[in-house]
């Protein structure tokens, strides 16, 4: 089983690239927890040498959580074990960074990892090996639901399930999540936030992670229509944010498939246009769900590809909460991740 991570996302720009647009810190004492990044060979490599590299780059980034990217899968053995070399891999990355050789920030404190929770009851057995793997860092599971009527609108190189959330064999693996003390983190179009409203509550007591912004697209069908469709995501993001048990994540808007055509511009977009760009999805994720159910994330690498440098990205979120008193602002940036994750990480 070969390493499969960012599917269609574009080519990552150089380091030379991006630092032509490159900009001054903003608040460079805010402590931030980054709780959504990836670590691959392939297709481009970005391994903990790159990642100390970008959260090395000015902000206070205390702690990472690492999110499943189906990268580092055994070759050998069952394949719903093969996940376990993911797991096991960061497990290691975090063990290097516990260190304190690497620096102050700890990356990969928290892991999301991957496990098939389609395989129903089996799955509590392989989720419990995952506990074991991570040693005490597994935090959630990850399964991408991200499915379209239209074939050509795919965030990963496979393809999820028609109505995976509402598959009776995936609640019966799901079902084991919340008594290992587990989170599930979604990946999904805003268009099949139905879906998750009811998933959340069938299992209100299971701690639920909504991605980039409930899924905003903008290629395919959706080409060209982010302003067509923004009343229709804001009434679906509102009717998920009633679910006191689901949290959101806010970014991955640099992302292709967000349709804002970064990667298009001939000098990277500053912090400045990025505010401009996201402020309405993020006043009305603010509006719904309250700081303390919202949390910034860099979604890195795969942001990247948009011409989006990490110093560049977290002066865009900081621009976005420059509105925010001091508690606001802490939970944007820390403490809903601290929380959320069980992170015993200080913010100095």
């Amino acid at each position: 089983m070969t390493d499969i991570s960012t599917g269609d996302h574009g080519t990552t720009p150089s380091q030379e690239q991006l630092a032509r647009g490159e900009e001054l810190v903003l608040e460079p004492e805010l402590p931030i927890i980054d709780p959504h990044h990836h670590l691959w060979a392939t297709p481009a490599r970005y391994l903990l040498d790159e990642l100390l590299a970008d959260t090395g780059s000015g902000h206070n980034i205390r702690a990472t959580v690492y999110l499943q990217c189906r990268s580092m899968y055994r070759q050998d053995g069952p394949p719903e074990l093969a996940s376990l070399g993911e797991t096991e891999f960061v497990n290691g990355v975090a063990a290097m960074s516990a260190s304190g050789l690497y620096g102050n920030t700890r990356h990969c404190a928290g892991i999301v990892g991957y496990v098939d929770l389609s395989l129903g009851g089996r799955a509590s057995t392989v989720l419990e090996a995952h506990l074991r793997a991570a040693n005490g860092r597994l935090r959630g599971i990850r399964n991408s639901s991200a499915w379209h009527r239209d074939p050509s609108i795919r965030p990963m190189p496979y393809v999820a399930p028609k109505e995976m959330l509402l598959n009776p064999k995936f609640r019966e693996g799901f079902a084991h999540l919340a008594p290992l003390g587990l989170s599930f983190d979604v990946w999904t179009w805003w268009t099949q936030l139905s879906e998750l409203v009811d998933l959340a509550d069938q299992f209100e007591t299971t701690s639920i992670v909504l991605d980039h912004f409930g899924g905003i697209v903008g290629v395919g069908e959706h080409d060209g229509k982010l302003a067509h469709d923004f009343p229709l995501w804001r009434s679906a993001i509102r009717e998920v944010a009633r679910r006191p048990n689901i949290t959101v994540k806010l970014g991955g808007l640099a992302m292709q498939t967000a349709g804002f055509k970064l990667s298009e511009r001939s000098t990277p977009a500053s912090s400045e246009q990025l505010e401009d760009l996201w402020r309405p999805y993020f006043d009305v994720c603010i509006e719904a769900f309250g700081p303390q159910r919202c949390m910034f994330e860099s979604n890195f690498p795969v942001d990247k590809a948009g011409g989006v440098s990490y110093r560049t990205l977290w002066n865009a979120f900081k621009r976005l909460a420059a509105g925010a008193g001091t508690e606001e602002k802490a939970a944007l940036f820390f403490d809903t991740a601290a929380r959320v994750y069980r992170l015993n990480v200080k913010p100095i």
